[in-house]
């Protein structure tokens, strides 16, 4: 069954291994979380890492946090050095987790790639989807969170 509508983050509890960063990051609540699951033999993943990447340069300074988490689809997809170069190749600069053993995906309940986990101020999930019909809805998502949190204009 998937992570319901207003569930508390999970955590990132599991990964194998920390790319970008040396361990896991310490996120906040009180401050928007997206979590994004791909994979490198994932086509689609790969036509929607530059979306989600223009998304991590407009919303990262306004204080969203995003954590990828590498989620192999086949035993291939293991392979650690291939998960560097896709990092490498696509300009990711913000924390990756390789979840060798779907221990993160577990958390999240999560079974697709690409797949978009996004956390209020407060640290419920108010937005999920998954493929690139779902990138679609995750900027309009990050603007009503942004503007939710925003304080108030006297």
């Amino acid at each position: 069954m998937p992570m319901r509508l207003g569930t508390p983050f999970p955590g990132l509890e599991g990964a194998t291994e920390w790319l970008v960063v040396d361990r896991p990051p310490n996120i906040e609540i009180g401050r928007p979380i997206l979590i994004h699951f791909w994979a490198v033999s994932c086509h689609i993943c790969h036509e929607t890492l530059p979306n989600l990447l223009a998304y991590r340069d407009r919303y990262v300074p306004k204080g969203l946090q995003l954590v990828s988490i590498h989620m192999p689809r086949q035993e291939a997809d293991t392979d650690v050095e291939m998960v560097k170069k896709d990092i490498q190749e696509f300009g990711i600069h913000h924390p990756v987790a390789v979840d060798n053993l779907h221990r993160i995906a577990d958390l999240y309940q999560n079974q697709f790639v690409p797949a978009f986990f996004l956390f209020d101020t407060e640290g419920h999930l108010k937005f999920r989807a998954a493929g690139d019909r779902g990138l679609q809805n995750v900027e309009k998502k990050l603007e009503e969170l942004f503007a939710e949190s925003a304080p108030s204009q006297p």
